[in-house]
């Protein structure tokens, strides 16, 4: 049976990422912060509800505990718990902010993963699927004539540019092994995290993220993938 840990599982993305995975068989590890939206979500899904808040060592270290006492192997997981904050300009944005959305974005993705790969490593085709956003591209924020050129996040935007390298980081200390790890873009999706305000749905964003966590042995590693393909870094 494979078993999937997806962090910040209880609502939008997340949420539907661990149901595409659990439509597909998968025995899904519902991660979340609040216990209470955790185990309705879970509820909802029919998966087993994981408390884990990614910007806590005790409770990241307390979930990997558990998963090897009840599971003994992770054959998938999925970074997707984040958050998205700022200011009107970098200079503008308190460092505080700043140091708070890598707390989540970059900081508890390392901390997750360092955390499973020991269990990652006892799968067979272990995955590591972080969810990054094209608003951390280089090429795009870098060219005048993307429409990404504009935004100027100096907190959120560098952050999923950080969070891509750590992809490649990893992706590069596992080339030998069984595990493959990617990131992908969901798109501009409605969520909490942007009010509500993209065009996509938040099933439409999880379908890459399902594609990458099922990925056959002759799939990628190290790359920055979305619906249509790569994505420049």
């Amino acid at each position: 049976m494979t078993t999937a840990l997806i962090t910040g599982a209880n609502k939008g993305i997340g949420f539907e990422i661990a149901k595409g995975l659990r439509a597909a068989g998968v025995t899904v590890l519902a991660g979340a912060r609040d216990p209470g939206r955790g185990r309705e979500a879970a509820e909802r899904l029919g998966a087993t509800f994981v408390q884990l808040d990614v910007t806590s060592p005790g409770s990241v270290a307390a979930a990997a505990e558990l998963i090897e006492k009840e599971h003994e192997v992770l054959d998938i997981l999925v970074n997707n718990a984040g958050i998205a904050q700022g200011g009107p300009t970098p200079s503008g944005t308190p460092l505080e902010t700043t140091r708070r959305v890598y707390e989540t974005n970059v900081f508890g993705v390392v901390a997750v993963t360092n955390a499973m790969v020991p269990l990652l490593r006892r799968s067979p085709a272990g995955r590591i699927v972080n969810i990054s956003s094209e608003v951390g591209s280089l090429t795009f924020a870098s060219d005048p004539d993307s429409p990404f050129y504009w935004l100027n996040g100096v907190a959120y935007q560098s952050s999923k540019t950080a969070l891509n390298m750590i992809t490649l980081c990893y992706a590069k200390e596992f080339k030998d092994t069984a595990i493959k790890v990617n990131a992908c873009n969901p798109g501009y999706c409605a969520t909490d995290l942007n009010g509500h305000s993209g065009h996509r749905t938040a099933e439409q964003g999880a379908a890459v993220a399902i594609r990458l966590a099922l990925l056959g042995e002759d799939g990628p590693t190290g790359a920055f993938l979305e619906d249509e393909g790569a994505l420049p870094w």
